[in-house]
């Protein structure tokens, strides 16, 4: 079913203040064109550079606005096939945060859908519904869009599940009965009591190793969090280091020392965000302090480094999560025990450029944090 005339005229609207142009000519021929010819004559008459670049994907998006359903049903569906596809993005065109034309036009076409849509429906849709928020805070539609106030989902962890065995149940009577009739025997058996918890000791310590193995390499033991340089500097006796000052939500800004003068001037890092590790011990590095660590994406070679890019959305300070790992991080990491050392090998970009642990992404409430390198490692 064809679009609504009020709909086309809003997604015209949309993509000519995105332009600086006059859509009163576009406009006008909302009534006897389709979406697709306004939309592509938008972009025609556009010098946008980035349009021409990505001309396939944009044309992908404008196809996609062309035949999204009217009826509830089957834009649900075209909704939760929109909700996989931003669940490693933060923008719909290329690896970046800056949203373009292409997310433009599918807000301005899911826009009435989403309306429309109960609390219950959106909660099942959250890369969706955060790619939704992040577009119609970012972008300034005027008042062709009425901007959705979303409820933010909240975690609650799960009860302790407590089963009660009933007083009628055989196997708990007998349980029962053996032990008063074994009480006088072990109070007599003091000797025997000692090597009975000696050799149930040594029977869970087998499975006890696993698991602290497993929480040594956990990246929950990690406090990694959105900063962003407020300024830059270069290391006074070290012609290899920087030294930035970062603002990660906190009274004071953190002083960090990186091996990035090969890299990075001092200007490109100003106002730059960056993921940080919080809780290392400070230390010192060629007699500067340092209180963080800047982590870093890199080639094999090592021929090119760049810091970690969080999302525009993401707020300065919040913590980076991983779905799934729920762990509470360290106060400050114990480098006697070498644990940065034993989760690093796990950090690495995959081949859209998204950083992850174990193939799981470094998530903010903004989208996931990205690099221009894929499959790279993380540092």
């Amino acid at each position: 079913m064809a679009a609504s005339l009020g709909a086309k005229q809003a997604m015209v609207s949309a993509l000519c203040k995105r332009f600086s142009s006059d859509p009163a000519a576009f406009l006008s021929k909302a009534g006897e064109h389709d979406i697709k010819s306004l939309l592509s004559d938008i972009l025609k008459s556009s010098t946008n550079k980035a349009s021409a670049d990505h001309h396939e994907e944009v044309t992908k998006w404008i196809e996609f606005a062309e035949s999204f359903p009217v009826n509830t049903e089957s834009s649900i569906d075209a909704l939760n096939k929109l909700n996989e596809e931003l669940v490693t993005k933060s923008v719909l065109l290329g690896n970046g945060v800056t949203p373009s034309e292409a997310d433009i036009i599918v807000f301005s076409t899911i826009h009435s859908s989403v309306v429309g849509l109960s609390n219950t429906d959106r909660q099942k849709l959250p890369h969706l519904m955060r790619w939704f928020d992040y577009i119609q805070h970012k972008e300034d539609f005027g008042e062709s869009f009425e901007k959705i106030t979303l409820e933010k989902a909240v975690f609650a962890p799960p009860e302790p599940k407590i089963v009660a065995k009933s007083d009628e149940d055989p196997k708990t009577k007998k349980t029962a009965d053996k032990s008063e009739a074994d009480s006088n025997t072990k109070k007599s058996d003091k000797k025997g009591k000692v090597a009975g918890q000696a050799n149930q000791e040594s029977k869970k310590a087998p499975g006890k190793e696993p698991a602290e193995k497993d929480k040594e390499i956990d990246v929950s033991l990690l406090n990694i969090r959105v900063g962003l340089i407020r300024k830059a500097w270069k290391h006074p006796s070290a012609d290899s280091l920087l030294v930035e000052e970062i603002d990660v939500g906190e009274a004071k800004l953190r002083q960090v020392v990186s091996g990035l003068a090969k890299y990075c001037s001092p200007d490109e890092l100003t106002n730059r965000r960056v993921v940080l590790i919080t809780n290392v011990k400070p230390g010192k590095l060629r007699d500067v302090m340092s209180e963080g660590l800047v982590l870093c994406a890199s080639n094999e070679d090592h021929s090119v480094v760049e810091p970690l890019l969080p999302p525009e959305g993401a707020k300065i300070g919040e913590q980076v999560s991983f779905s799934g790992i729920d762990g509470k991080p360290e106060e400050v990491l114990n480098p006697k025990k070498k644990q940065l050392e034993k989760i690093t090998p796990h950090l690495f970009t995959d081949e859209k450029g998204v950083a992850t642990f174990k193939g799981v992404p470094f998530m903010t409430s903004g989208g996931p944090c990205v690099s221009s390198i894929p499959k790279a490692s993380i540092k």
